[in-house]
C-alpha cells in the first residue's frame, strides 16, 4: 500500500504550480467559451481505499 502511494505521489498527482502547469510548460489558455464545459464526463477512481482520488475524462 505504501508503494502504491509513493507511485501516485511521484507520477500521477498534478504539479502544484500556477494553474497546475507542469514545470517548463506554458500555461493553458483560459476557457472563454463555457458551453463545452457543461458536457464534460469526469470519472473518479479511488485509490488506497479512498485515501487518494484520481479524476479523468471518460472516453
Amino acid at each position: 500500500m505504501l508503494r502504491e502511494y509513493e507511485h501516485f505521489y511521484n507520477t500521477h498527482r498534478p504539479h502544484q504550480g500556477i494553474a497546475n502547469a507542469r514545470p517548463l510548460q506554458p500555461l493553458p489558455q483560459p476557457a472563454l467559451d463555457r458551453a463545452p464545459l457543461t458536457h464534460l464526463d469526469i470519472r473518479r477512481r479511488q485509490r488506497l481505499g479512498g485515501i487518494l482520488n484520481e479524476y479523468h475524462h471518460a472516453a
